[in-house]
């Protein structure tokens, strides 16, 4: 019993030592340079935030890579996925502003496929890892932002705008083959909302909300096969 439980744990270390974070500061792409409001760049704020959440990562000893080197880099979204593919991350997280009614943060995840430049995607295997990793990611998160940002229902890349127009699916999603979550950290026309996400102190604590929320997802034990 105690040489299984040594194994265990090594095979638990292992596991922690392998895991990889792909960190996609959406914008600029073909879809668009990212909104704009209440003198707000959402391109901007993505990529102070994942810089943010890159160095807590590393602090926390958990790798990561960024699908863009610079702030105005122009990554197409298939490109963004296959960087994600290429590292054989074990998460593929895309943040992004949002702009509406709403308030608060919402994640989405695919959960159908579709086809896109001759490719169909994702798997179901992959539908399925990426609906267990937004259902984890966000109530780990909801306690880190309470008071802050309001924690939304988890919905489809087919309730985005892009999505709805190419059968549900987000380009980013049909060419991911790990799994893919895509946050919308808060809406930047909303004034409470923005005044949070614009600060350092903001924008800090939801880089804390999300590394938390990605050590909680790695930490967790596996779905039954």
């Amino acid at each position: 019993m105690h040489n299984l439980s040594r194994k265990q744990t090594k095979e638990s270390n292992q596991e922690k030592r392998s895991f990889l974070v792909c960190i996609d500061p959406g914008h600029p792409s073909e879809t668009s340079s990212g909104a704009k409001a209440n003198g707000l760049s959402e391109n901007r704020l993505n990529w102070q935030v994942a810089k943010r959440l890159e160095k807590r990562l590393n602090t926390m000893g958990i790798a990561c890579i960024l699908t863009k080197k610079s702030e105005n880099e122009f990554v197409t979204n298939r490109r963004r996925a296959e960087i994600a593919n290429e590292a054989q991350a074990s998460l593929f997280i895309r943040l992004h502003c949002d702009v509406g009614k709403g308030r608060g943060f919402t994640w989405y995840y695919p959960n159908r496929a579709a086809t896109k430049d001759g490719v169909t995607g994702p798997t179901p295997e992959v539908q399925l890892a990426s609906k267990r990793a937004v259902q984890i990611l966000n109530e780990a998160m909801k306690p880190v932002l309470r008071g802050h940002l309001a924690s939304n229902r988890v919905l489809t890349d087919a309730s985005t705008f892009v999505g709805g127009k190419q059968g549900g699916v987000l380009t980013g999603s049909i060419f991911s083959q790990v799994p893919t979550a895509l946050l919308e950290m808060c809406f930047i026309n909303q004034k409470r909302d923005a005044q949070f996400i614009a600060s350092v102190k903001g924008q800090e604590k939801m880089a804390e909300a999300l590394a938390l929320a990605i050590r909680a997802y790695r930490d967790q034990p596996p779905p039954p096969s």
